[in-house]
């Protein structure tokens, strides 16, 4: 990005022409290949959900988030409850295409319309859902839907100790901005949180990446990716210095 300098020779930001606040993500179904995302529905997908994530036994899945697990049904559908009535976090339930059931969740969150800006997050992806062209592609569609809206940034954050969640970020084409030390406290203990990013004008690069990721000739009969979608997006990582 070309740098500038004002009249009293200091550097400045770039212009953004035309600039305008972009419309907030609409609650609406996200359709793609193997999956597509609902916006969530606590009597329809949590005991769908609730089922998946029992598959988790140890309970891995719910380290990082600051609320779960759940004992019950009941407790885990109050939960989808609260969570489906908010505007921000916006909850999307994640929809196997292959057997109609709800899998996973994600969220919009941090949604800053003024500035361009939002961010997936709550991210829960049961067994059923880990490691699956399905989990990939629910993200992918998120992104998709923010810049197609418009928006200039795209976050992902996340605990700055949460390995996992740490190299999907890479995996996916955001790069690594730093970290928040003691940014919040979660479950009691502190978090200081690791932030990544991916911007409008790499969107383009990283979309090809995706699409060349997800299709069916990239698997060979057994369902083994023949490309590494990380060895896809590690040139747009250089780019851009992460």
């Amino acid at each position: 990005m070309k740098l500038e300098n004002n009249h009293l020779g200091q550097p400045v930001g770039s212009l953004v022409p035309g600039w305008t606040p972009r419309q907030s993500p609409p609650r609406a179904a996200m359709p793609g290949v193997y999956c597509r995302l609902e916006p969530l529905d606590a009597d329809r997908h949590a005991e769908s959900l609730y089922a998946a994530n029992r598959r988790d036994v140890a309970g891995i899945n719910w380290t990082y988030l600051s609320y779960g697990p759940f004992a019950a049904l009941e407790d885990y559908r109050a939960w989808a409850r609260a969570a489906a009535a908010g505007s921000d976090p916006m909850f999307f339930a994640v929809i196997d295409a292959a057997t109609g059931d709800a899998v996973g969740v994600a969220s919009y969150l941090r949604i800053d319309p003024a500035n361009g800006a939002i961010e997936a997050g709550h991210l829960n992806f049961s067994p059923l859902l880990q490691r699956t062209r399905a989990a990939t592609e629910a993200v992918v569609l998120m992104m998709a839907q923010a810049f197609a809206l418009g928006y200039r940034r795209f976050e992902w954050k996340c605990d700055a100790l949460n390995e996992p969640s740490r190299r999907a970020a890479l995996r996916l084409g955001f790069s690594f901005e730093g970290v928040f030390r003691q940014a919040t406290v979660v479950k009691g203990r502190n978090r200081d949180t690791a932030w990544y990013s991916v911007l409008d004008r790499e969107w383009p690069e990283l979309h090809r990446a995706f699409r060349r990721w997800l299709d069916p000739a990239n698997f060979d009969p057994a369902g083994r990716q023949i490309a590494a979608l990380s060895s896809l997006t590690a040139p747009l990582l250089r780019k851009s210095g992460a």
